[in-house]
């Protein structure tokens, strides 16, 4: 096990920032990126762009500091904990420390120490409406630190996994992007008899009608999700109590981009499960929907899944399987047109709710069951290779959790693990 010391002793000074008047045009959308809260996330590594710019007649006219390349800043107000490394010379706003290392010491593993202890730093904040630490607060936080000789290969080790999860997250966001225009395509034009999709409707207006939803192909017809499932089934108003029981709870934190994370799940026991399906058990085939925070993911229960009830905020429909198929309501789901119209029922915003009425009547397009499997079979492929990445991505963050607790607590050397890739090699 590492020595624990006060935080402070890895820092030799620290600065904090300000904010150039905003009546004074001249002090902003400079060439000086200015840093505030809002340029900081969870696990974030570098501070290399801003959202505002200011001038240099703004930085002189203000409390703000310019901090130089490779400084660990960090949120002392509101996103209490979440720090960066600035890759370039970056101004600050009050709401944000600028920590600068004690001679020896790398700023790479100092960032680490500062996410490792993020959740203290929380606890520590105070505050009626607005959350803030202060610094000596922050730096008399107690932490193990390691051999100077042993921190930069700590910092390495998870620079690598952090790169790896950057370069998934990519690889997703660009899947998504494939995704959504190929769910255009096909939930628009469909696949005819032949296996092709039609035509866009410009071309062929003869293949489309009218409808509530649009123009959409002369077969298809548009039925409200009453129509055709055999239930819809709404979460009781609360969320089941917590046990180490099997029966999972279904949350919708647990829902990301169309897949259950099951990482993370939590559980309840049989008395609270019986009591929160007693308006139907949850069964592999049904499709979950969100309906507030966020509105409209959606996954399918698998025969492989746990027992589950649904918690606070959560839906399922139970399609008849003459008339629709689940993979295909699912992907009806997550298309962004429907999304937008989720989105609209919520009064236009991410933080509204969608009422469990309008989840009952809402209008979904649908062909006959055949090309329902003809759609299914041609998104296979990319909601394959995206749910594989998504799981890929769920396993590194876990990997990295794990070892920045082995890691910075000394619990496992580095000297290991370095030892122990020479010898696989």
């Amino acid at each position: 096990m590492f020595e624990e010391q006060p935080l402070g002793c890895l820092v030799k000074r620290h600065i904090g920032g300000g904010t150039p008047s905003r009546q004074m045009k001249s002090f902003w959308k400079g060439p000086i990126p200015w840093a505030s809260v809002k340029d900081f996330k969870d696990d974030q590594v570098s501070l290399s762009e801003t959202e505002e710019y200011i001038s240099p007649e703004g930085l002189s006219a203000s409390a703000s500091n310019l901090i130089p390349e490779n400084t660990v800043v960090i949120c002392s107000r509101m996103a209490v904990g979440r720090a960066a490394i600035t890759a370039l010379p970056i101004a600050i706003n009050q709401d944000l420390k600028a920590l600068f290392a004690r001679d020896g010491m790398d700023e790479r593993y100092l960032l680490r120490l500062l996410h490792w202890v993020k959740v203290e730093a929380e606890k520590k904040a105070v505050g009626s409406t607005v959350k803030g630490i202060r610094i000596a607060d922050l730096l008399a936080l107690e932490v193990p630190i390691a051999p100077e000789d042993e921190q930069p290969a700590i910092a390495n080790i998870l620079d690598t996994l952090d790169t790896q999860i950057r370069q998934t997250e990519a690889i997703i966001a660009k899947l998504q992007q494939v995704k959504q225009g190929l769910l255009h395509d096909l939930l628009t034009r469909g696949i005819d008899e032949n296996g092709q999709l039609r035509p866009p409707c410009e071309q062929a207006p003869e293949l489309y009608k009218e409808s509530p939803l649009g123009w959409i192909p002369k077969e298809w017809r548009v039925s409200a999700a009453s129509e055709f499932c055999t239930g819809i089934i709404d979460c009781k108003n609360r969320t089941p109590p917590e046990s180490p029981d099997d029966y999972a709870v279904i949350k919708t934190s647990n829902i990301k981009q169309g897949v259950l994370i099951e990482d993370g799940l939590t559980y309840t026991d049989e008395r609270s499960y019986q009591i929160w399906t007693a308006r139907g058990e949850p069964k592999a085939g049904d499709v979950v929907i969100t309906r507030e925070a966020p509105i409209g993911e959606s996954f399918i229960i698998e025969p492989t899944m746990p027992k589950m009830c649904l918690g606070q905020r959560m839906m399922l429909y139970r399609p008849d399987l003459q008339k629709a198929r689940p993979e295909f309501l699912h992907l009806s789901i997550m298309f962004e047109l429907t999304q937008r119209r989720l989105l609209d029922l919520a009064g236009g915003s991410t933080v509204g709710h969608v009422r469990v009425g309008d989840v009952r009547d809402f209008l979904f397009s649908l062909p006959e069951t055949q090309e329902q499997r003809r759609i299914e079979k041609y998104a296979g492929n990319i909601k394959g290779r995206l749910s594989f990445e998504l799981l890929e991505l769920q396993k590194l963050k876990k990997q990295k959790a794990g070892l920045m607790d082995d890691l910075l607590t000394g619990r496992v050397r580095v000297t290991e693990l370095i030892e122990q890739q020479h010898q696989a090699s």
